[in-house]
């Protein structure tokens, strides 16, 4: 089920988050590009299940906190019951209420920012910047409330980075290791969400199958 987290080496959390079946047509789909599907495991339980030693000391419980808000911010279900669920066995009732608070918070459309002046200018538009809320700041600390205004600002305003939000983790804490995991951790989910939403669209939609008579001109006209 997809509210279970099993971070295990051997099951594929993308297929389980699609609902793919062993032996299922996209089940030989995804197996068709075995390194790819095999890639994407391993950045997962790199960055959501780690194990020593660590490049990064960032704790695990910070990371789900950041995945379960990145999630919350993409509004795939079946994604983000999973890692809400993963935080709940990890942190406190507390935090995961902040980050329930948090990801309603941030929720926005996006992309937001500007680009430098130019042709792409036309395309500038203005959005919400987000901060963390006052009443969730000394629950989450100045180290996680540092990290997901940075999510929040890679996954809406990207265009809008500058040296100074970089500066504002490691102001706040951050290593400039943890900061690249950090970064990492949500263009993954980002990978992750939209993978997820197009093979569950797969299922709901499938393609017709090549054995299927194709309608005539007539038919199509008619």
């Amino acid at each position: 089920m997809t509210s279970a987290w099993n971070p295990s080496e051997t099951d594929d959390v993308i297929d389980q988050l699609a609902g793919i079946q062993p032996g299922s047509h996209l089940d030989a789909v995804r197996r068709h590009r075995l390194q790819a599907r095999e890639q994407a495991q391993q950045s997962y339980l790199a960055l959501l299940a780690p194990r020593a030693p660590l490049s990064s000391q960032w704790p695990l419980n910070e990371r789900l906190a950041v995945a379960a808000f990145v999630a919350a911010l993409h509004q795939q279900p079946q994604v983000q019951r999973f890692y809400r669920d993963a935080l709940a066995t990890r942190a406190s009732l507390a935090l995961g209420k902040a980050i329930d608070g948090e990801a309603a918070q941030g929720l926005a459309r996006g992309p937001y920012g500007q680009y430098p002046q130019g042709p792409l200018s036309a395309e500038d538009q203005a959005g919400p910047v987000y901060a963390v809320a006052a009443q969730n700041r000394a629950v989450l600390g100045e180290r996680l409330s540092a990290g997901l205004a940075h999510a929040h600002l890679l996954a809406f305003h990207p265009r809008d980075a500058k040296p100074a939000h970089l500066q504002a983790l490691l102001d706040a804490g951050w290593t400039a290791t943890d900061i690249v995991v950090l970064s990492q951790l949500v263009s993954f989910l980002a990978f992750q969400i939209r993978v997820v939403a197009g093979l569950r669209l797969l299922q709901a939609h499938p393609a017709p199958s090549a054995s299927a008579p194709q309608p005539t001109a007539e038919e199509n006209a008619a």
